[in-house]
Parts: structure tokens; C-alpha cells; sequence
């Protein structure tokens, strides 16, 4: 899953698609070409900055900065267009533009997300986070991270499903960085199977995110070799989907570890 911020406050790579105080269609053309072109199967667009310490914006800033991508890239983009949005409004307009996955950090706990979401029919994914991205780095605490992330999906799918999402449908993902300290991120991943016994495909995002810098001293300039270790480590420990910036390069390394897993050198 290839990222694609139409933000100009993202915390690794905000207002890169923009000129000036606009943002550049073009560039975001390109950007996502090129991320078919080096291997992306999902291009996931946030119109809202979910990085720590980012405030809210209104409904129709963020309509319209998605909106207009999903338009054009539905035409232009062999890929499924992922949204990543808690707003309902949004939802449902991605959908009839073109959106083939609801990427939610809130879990779809906005009022109205949740049956929104149902309405389109469309695979959604479901993340855990502790408190909300203003507040939620200030001091994260868990008595077991592990167990109370995963109860915390549980509860959601059993929302989804009750309101008639298909299991099918449904991926989650334990929401690395949102609401955990660099410890909480660490043991979630190494115990990535207790989440993968709840049966659905997980989705993880670790792309050049704090606990690289807390890990290895590097500043999120210089956290590739960090992020595509621990893309590597997400799929040999089960997870199906990985959320990048670097897509050639985690392209390559998923297939690497897909080969060592399989024993299979692809032709």
C-alpha cells in the first residue's frame, strides 16, 4: 500500500504534492504512477493529518482535497484507491467516485461512519488507537498492549459484522504509532501472531515512524533502512498488507520474504 498524502502538514512527507499553497494535480498523477510502476497493489489517500499533535480540519477541506484524487486517479490508475478518512460525507463520495478501500484510524467510531461504511459495500479497515492524534502521543499507557488492542479490534469487527459489513471485508490493523510508545510499538509487532489469531488479514504501517528514531537515533529523513526492516519482520511475522512511503523498496523486500516463506522464486 503505497501513501499518498494530499496534506501539507503530514509528518514525513506533508505539502510534497503541493505548489505553492495548492495542491498540484500533476504531481499527484506522478506520484501515483510511480508507485504502480514500482510494485504498489493499494494507494491510500489522507486528506487529514493523523501525525501527533495534528488538529481537525472541516468536512469540506477535506472533501475537497480527496475527492478530486479519487476522481482522477480512478481514471488514470490501475490500482485499488484506499481512503484514508473517518468522515462520513467522505466516505460515501470517495465510494461513488471510485474508492475500493475505507482506511480508518478511528475504526469507523465517528457517528455515522460505521453504517456508512456498510452502505458502500466496500472492504474497510479497522485501526486501534488510544486517544486521538491532538493528544494521543502525550502519554500513552497499557497494562498489556497486546491484549487490549486486540480486544479493542474484537469489539469493532463484531460492530461491523452486526451491521452487516462481511467478514471478507474486514482488515485490521494495530494502529503502530497511534496512541504507544516506542516499547508498545516493539511488543506489538514481535507478538504480531496474538493479532493474527483473530483470522482477518492485518494491515501494518511502520514507514519511517518514531520508533525507528527511537531505536536507531535517525531522524525521519533517514529511517529507510529502519522501515524496510521492519516491513521485512510485519510479513514474516503474518501481516498481509504493508503501508509505505518507499514503495520500490518494500515491494522488493515483501517479495523477498514471500519467497523465503513459500520457497518459490517467482518467474
Amino acid at each position: 500500500m503505497g501513501i499518498l498524502n494530499v496534506t501539507p502538514d503530514s509528518f514525513s512527507d506533508g505539502g510534497s504534492l503541493y505548489a505553492g499553497s495548492r495542491l498540484s494535480m500533476e504531481k499527484v498523477r506522478e506520484r501515483a504512477l510511480a508507485m504502480a510502476a514500482n510494485g504498489a497493489d493499494i494507494i491510500d489517500i489522507g486528506g487529514e493529518s493523523t501525525r501527533p499533535g495534528a488538529a481537525g480540519i472541516s468536512l469540506q477541506e477535506e472533501m475537497d482535497r480527496v475527492l478530486p484524487v479519487v476522481e482522477m486517479l480512478a481514471r488514470d490508475v490501475d490500482l485499488v484507491l484506499s481512503v484514508d478518512t473517518s468522515t462520513p460525507e467522505v466516505i460515501l463520495e470517495a465510494a461513488a467516485l471510485g474508492a475500493g478501500l475505507i482506511n480508518d484510524v478511528r475504526s469507523l467510531t465517528r457517528p455515522g461512519a460505521l453504517r456508512a461504511a456498510a452502505a458502500t459495500g466496500l472492504p474497510v479497515c479497522l485501526m486501534h488507537m488510544q486517544g486521538d492524534p491532538v493528544d494521543m502521543q502525550h502519554a500513552p499507557h497499557y497494562v498489556d498492549v497486546v491484549a487490549e488492542v486486540r480486544s479493542f479490534l474484537a469489539q469493532r469487527l463484531e460492530a461491523c459484522t452486526k451491521l452487516g459489513i462481511a467478514h471478507r471485508n474486514i482488515i485490521l490493523d494495530p494502529g503502530f504509532g497511534f496512541g504507544k510508545s516506542a516499547q508498545h510499538n516493539l511488543a506489538l509487532l514481535n507478538r504480531l501472531d496474538r493479532l493474527c489469531s483473530l483470522g482477518y488479514p492485518l494491515l501494518v504501517g511502520l514507514s519511517r515512524k518514531s520508533v525507528i528514531g527511537h531505536v536507531l537515533g535517525r531522524p525521519t529523513s533517514e529511517r529507510l533502512a529502519g522501515s524496510l526492516a521492519l516491513a521485512a519482520v510485519s510479513v514474516l511475522r503474518g501481516a498481509s498488507i504493508i503501508r509505505a512511503h518507499d514503495v520500490r523498496e518494500t515491494a522488493d523486500v515483501a517479495r523477498l520474504c514471500a519467497a523465503v516463506m513459500t520457497e518459490t522464486v517467482a518467474v
